[in-house]
């Protein structure tokens, strides 16, 4: 997995490149903590180019939105491709986070 981190307005948009598994997320969740060490409050993950996800990679991503909610934060979803909107579906996910269907909406909203 390959992650791309740029600013767009207010937010800090990371961009999920790959596969999202057990191998790949430590580093995710690394990368993650340090950027919610750093103090940003407002973050999206624009996972266009995700083409899978594990049990693995939605504990970063249910890790991250717990920090958020504890500082008031907005972590936003886009871009889910249909497979893994499935999963998001199925583990009750799609209720946790806001899932916007692309990046745009998910600044706006």
């Amino acid at each position: 997995m390959k992650t791309e981190v740029s600013q767009l307005n207010e937010y800090l948009v990371l961009n999920l490149i790959g596969r999202l598994d057990t191998v790949q997320a430590p580093a995710l969740e690394k990368k993650m903590l340090e950027i919610l060490d750093q103090g940003h409050d407002k973050i999206i993950l624009d996972c266009k180019e995700m083409d899978y996800i594990s049990s693995s990679g939605l504990r970063i991503f249910l890790i991250a939105q717990k920090r958020m909610m504890g500082i008031s934060g907005t972590l936003r979803i886009c871009n889910l491709q249909s497979n893994i909107g499935e999963v998001f579906e199925i583990s009750g996910f799609s209720l946790i986070f806001s899932i916007y269907p692309d990046l745009e909406s998910a600044i706006i909203n």
